[in-house]
């Protein structure tokens, strides 16, 4: 099982009082040190304002963010854990993906949603439909982004989104196109929308015995389709008080995870204390679960 981690932006109140520059120097620090500590890869959010509720608090927006990772690292898989669709025109995600592939060298992975936090959306002037509404937009926009990340020029025509004859330059590195990862625990739209349109489903902050139950579902979507469950890649990301307190049982819960059969699983560990030592006490855990490798033993001596 590979280990993600997201990287410090503020969103969780983790920058709170800090000065902008400095905590961008932190997170440009933390992700250097993933890397080196021998994560799989590294994740972002896709928020505007602080969670739970908005303040007047650093956020560093996802994108840029991103962009930024990917030039102070080398190996690390780089994505968002997940964008939320509605933010953007999907052609736009789709040039942004594209664009962020070719900067990362092929390490772009685009993890997608229908959006969640209300106050967001309405705060900068989105509105806020129905789930039933969100869920529709995310499958025209997976239409659109999966069509402007393959060759040619893309046309579609749909409800809640459209282009025609759209160009896509520069094209992803990564062939066929870039790994598309739906998050999400929906059990009928947003698996079979896994199912259809990406690599891997994502789920979100559930316990172990419902995690199994999730993961036998989103395998029965992609029966539905005819589609071999194995192509679908399925990942986790871990409650925040799950990996709250290091020692031997996180590292228990870690190692749980693996045996289930999950593909991997996305962890923050500096949500509360953006610090070197906190990302490197996880590192230690993960290897005490046997899930990071060589490179993160010699780091951590």
């Amino acid at each position: 099982m590979q280990v993600g981690l997201l990287i410090p932006q503020g969103w969780k109140g983790e920058y709170d009082g800090w000065d902008p520059a400095v905590a961008w120097n932190r997170t440009v620090e933390l992700a250097r040190q993933a890397e080196q500590l021998g994560f799989e890869s590294e994740w972002v959010f896709d928020h505007f304002t602080t969670v739970p509720e908005p303040t007047d608090e650093i956020t560093f927006e996802s994108f840029s963010t991103l962009a930024a990772v990917a030039m102070v690292t080398e190996r690390v898989r780089i994505g968002h854990m997940v964008v939320c669709t509605g933010f953007r025109n999907p052609a736009l995600t789709a040039k942004l993906s594209s664009t962020l592939d070719v900067i990362s060298g092929g390490r772009f992975e685009l993890g997608i949603g229908a959006g969640w936090k209300e106050d967001e959306w309405i705060a900068y002037g989105y509105g806020f439909p129905p789930t039933a509404e969100r869920l529709d937009q995310l499958r025209d926009h997976l239409e659109v982004i999966s069509r402007m990340l393959m060759p040619g020029r893309a046309t579609y025509e749909g409800e809640h989104a459209t282009v025609r004859g759209a160009i896509n330059e520069p094209k992803v590195i990564q062939q066929p196109r870039i790994p598309i990862v739906v998050g999400g625990n929906g059990k009928n739209v947003t698996m079979r929308l896994a199912a259809r349109f990406a690599d891997e489903l994502n789920l979100v902050f559930r316990p172990i015995d419902e995690v199994v139950e999730l993961m036998a579902i989103a395998r029965q979507r992609c029966e539905e389709i005819d589609r071999d469950p194995a192509t679908l890649r399925l990942s986790l990301y871990v409650a925040d008080t799950e990996v709250r307190v290091a020692g031997p049982r996180r590292a228990d819960l870690l190692a749980r995870l693996a045996e289930i059969g999950l593909d991997r699983v996305v962890a923050f560990p500096t949500r509360y204390g953006a610090e070197p030592d906190v990302q490197a006490a996880f590192a230690e855990d993960c290897r005490m679960a046997g899930l990071l490798g060589a490179e993160a033993e010699a780091v951590a001596s």
